[in-house]
């Protein structure tokens, strides 16, 4: 993380040898916002994320999800254009420079159909499930997992086609698990970098023997699916009541009863979304299902609630 940067007067910022432009801040999180910038050599846009970093753990953390954007040059995984660690006094920030993606985030999406009384038709749905698996499909192909799968972490570009960000959850897939004391590490990690709704059963109480690997990316890969059919993730309400995410993630998964969906749609998503981790299909297999899944009839709109 060596490369040079240096803020410079009127609102620009130097990166990586070339200079951008701030124009007005995109989103907010507890320990990291991101600017949209662009820049002044090539007139393209970009998002800068920063991250605080209070201590060296925190700086540790930002530098993985460096090294795992490095991991890959694949279409439907957010690249990382340029990044250095800056110096803010007795603390750092770590900056990311990435593409911007104009359509935003699925979530986004989501929530502007729902405001319509709409929801994603089949077709759409099959076509933005394809390029999510792709981008799973990439990282399980090196031998690691998300674990951080979730609307909000999928960008839509200009021709649908989606876009898996936010790396720093990511790790190696394959986990053993041989003591209590190791089991209640990986629950508490998982604790702090998984997001509860979208968090795989076995994350939840983690067996003192056992082997977690990447298929917590599957269930979460089924909560997408079921927030792009539904309007929201299977487990947001319950999550938002206050009541137990870890309970429900115990249950069998019921549907709200509608004819919008195939009946294949509907058993790929009861595959991924099996307690069982052992039960669930691989990235692969659902590639390969997906693949026998007839479109949705040309021309088909968003259906009226």
């Amino acid at each position: 993380m060596g490369q040079t940067l240096c803020v410079c007067s009127r609102g620009t910022v130097s990166l990586g040898g070339a200079r951008y432009l701030l124009l007005h801040r995109l989103a907010e999180g507890g320990f990291s916002y991101v600017d949209l910038v662009e820049g002044l050599r090539d007139g393209r846009f970009y998002a800068l994320k920063r991250i605080l970093c209070h201590d060296k753990e925190d700086r540790q953390a930002a530098l993985h999800e460096v090294e795992m954007h490095g991991l890959f040059d694949h279409p439907n995984i957010l690249r990382l254009v340029a990044h250095c660690m800056v110096e803010k006094g007795a603390k750092h920030e770590a900056w990311l420079l990435l593409p911007y993606v104009k359509g935003g985030t699925l979530w986004r999406e989501v929530e502007a159909l729902r405001e319509k009384g709409t929801f994603m038709p089949e077709q759409r749905i099959l076509l933005i499930l394809h390029g999510i698996c792709r981008g799973l499909q990439a990282i399980h192909s090196k031998g690691y997992a998300h674990r951080d799968l979730k609307p909000t972490n999928v960008l839509l570009d200009e021709d649908d086609q989606p876009v898996l960000m936010d790396l720093g959850s990511m790790n190696q897939a394959r986990i053993e698990v041989n003591s209590s004391q190791e089991a209640m590490a990986v629950q508490d990690w998982a604790a702090q970098r998984c997001t509860i709704s979208y968090r795989a059963p076995e994350l939840f109480a983690v067996p003192s023997q056992c082997v977690i690997d990447e298929r917590t990316d599957i269930w979460s890969l089924g909560c997408v699916l079921y927030c792009m059919m539904f309007g929201e993730g299977p487990y947001d309400a319950i999550f938002q009541k206050g009541d137990s995410v870890a309970l429900a993630v115990q249950n069998p998964l019921t549907l709200p009863s509608t004819t919008r969906h195939s009946a294949a749609l509907q058993r790929l998503l009861f595959s991924m979304m099996t307690v069982n981790p052992q039960e669930r299909p691989s990235i692969n297999e659902i590639l390969h299902q997906l693949e026998g899944l007839q479109p949705a009839p040309a021309g088909q709109d968003t259906t009226q609630i």
